[in-house]
């Protein structure tokens, strides 16, 4: 089911969701890596925002 953007509603601002490309995409373009590397980076290490935020920095090194 997709999200529904009219809803402002803030519980899952900690999770990135791999199934929402808009998530994805702005993840990547914030933290300058691929969706891709982003959907990887989800895969292994799951959907808390802190610790993808984390990861992301040692990917650009």
């Amino acid at each position: 089911m997709a999200d529904d953007k009219t809803k402002r509603d803030f519980r899952d601002r900690d999770r990135v969701s791999a199934d929402e490309d808009y998530e994805v995409r702005y993840f990547a373009k914030q933290h300058r890596i691929s969706p891709e590397q982003v959907r990887d980076l989800i895969n292994e290490h799951g959907n808390d925002r802190k610790t993808l935020e984390r990861e992301a920095r040692k990917l650009r090194g």
